[in-house]
């Protein structure tokens, strides 16, 4: 018998403790790519070349402070600017408060050229920006809610004390977020009375060269005012959000931590009752000329084939089941995508083979310093 079949052999004596110990680590290292993959997409939101040219200009204490829509006549004479448009956020209920999707108060003629990533069909367009009471549909909404063109839609206002009504005049497709709907401004203006306030200005800048002196000079205009301001790049305004959520690395991270040393418990509990099983087999290889070093290598491959079958089970099985599903749906619009990347999967793996080869430390330690004798005295 080679060393390989000698190996295997050993695994699989007991076929129960085997499967319960792999689908022990693969349950784990599945938790944790889950778990790394959410801290991803959180943490690192999508980004476009288009999206790398866009600012926000918000109020300068929080977003729940509205600023001036005369400040939108000064922001777009400064120099940088290419778009400027009113943007603010509606949040309000679509039939049920489980309903949730993104909501913009905008306006309507600069979409297409804030957002040139997606695509908008341009008579739907024409018809959005004709009706003042229409509105356009990102496509992941429209088929979760199974919405069509040209139906009403009522809103129910939650953060703003009013309920538009609006008809779906188009749809846009690709960018960042195929969620989000957006409506006039006027008509969002005209439900509240002409309060002349806006959530945020939305801007879309020459280049990227001038994000940063076009950042400073709108703070700087708007500095020592009732209403100062913060401008940031997007990919800054949407980190913002998440970290209203507390500290998600330091959570993540926590119960990742728990999950390696709970799985690094499991494969030396089951290293060690193996080893204790064999040991008068151990003590006779060693008779038979295997040196302790060779002994032990036969112990840490056996550890290492258990971790690294977890792993492959727990990591790719997220893998192909997130390749699989739509994201969007399974969690009702809080993730857009749930991409298991390359180098997640490799984190994985390199725990499993760490973990194999950490866990059976101590009883590969103990069968070193084990004698022949010692081990033949050993009972079942």
């Amino acid at each position: 018998m080679t060393i390989t079949g000698f190996i295997i052999r050993n695994v699989l004596r007991n076929k129960r403790r085997l499967v319960l110990t792999v689908m022990s680590v693969a349950l784990s290292l599945f938790l944790y790519t889950v778990l790394q993959t959410a801290l991803r997409e959180l943490t690192q939101p999508a980004s476009t070349e288009e999206s790398a040219l866009r600012l926000v200009v918000r109020h300068r204490v929080s977003l729940a402070n509205v600023l001036p829509v005369k400040y939108q006549a000064r922001i777009e004479n400064l120099p940088g600017v290419d778009v400027c448009s009113q943007f603010t956020w509606f949040g309000g209920i679509y039939q049920e408060e489980k309903n949730f999707f993104p909501q913009f108060a905008c306006e309507g003629d600069k979409i297409a050229r804030l957002f040139k990533e997606a695509t908008f069909d341009p008579k739907e367009m024409a018809d959005f920006i004709e009706d003042r009471a229409g509105c356009i549909v990102g496509v992941k909404t429209m088929e979760r809610f199974g919405l069509k063109v040209g139906q009403k839609i009522t809103l129910q206002g939650v953060i703003w004390d009013c309920d538009p009504e609006m008809t779906i005049r188009g749809v846009y497709r690709g960018g960042i977020d195929e969620t989000n709907l957006f409506f006039h401004h006027d008509y969002f203006d005209e439900l509240m009375g002409n309060p002349g306030v806006v959530g945020t200005f939305w801007i879309k800048a020459t280049s990227a060269a001038a994000i940063p002196g076009l950042i400073e000079r709108i703070d700087r205009t708007f500095r020592n005012t009732d209403a100062e301001t913060k401008t940031e790049t997007e990919r800054a305004f949407q980190l913002g959000f998440v970290s209203m959520f507390g500290n998600i690395k330091m959570l993540i991270g926590s119960i990742c931590t728990v999950i390696v040393f709970t799985m690094m418990l499991v494969t030396a509990s089951t290293m060690s009752m193996a080893i204790r099983e064999r040991m008068r087999e151990l003590a006779i290889l060693k008779a038979l000329g295997f040196d302790g070093l060779r002994v032990v290598g036969l112990i840490v491959a056996e550890s290492f084939g258990l971790a690294v079958a977890g792993g492959l089970v727990g990591c790719f099985g997220a893998w192909f089941l997130f390749r699989h599903i739509d994201i969007y749906k399974v969690t009702q619009g809080f993730f857009l995508k749930f991409d298991v990347t390359p180098h997640i999967l490799a984190g994985g793996m390199l725990i499993a083979a760490v973990l194999g080869a950490v866990s059976c430390a101590i009883p590969a330690r103990t069968t070193l310093r084990m004698t022949i004798i010692e081990g033949l005295k050993e009972l079942d």
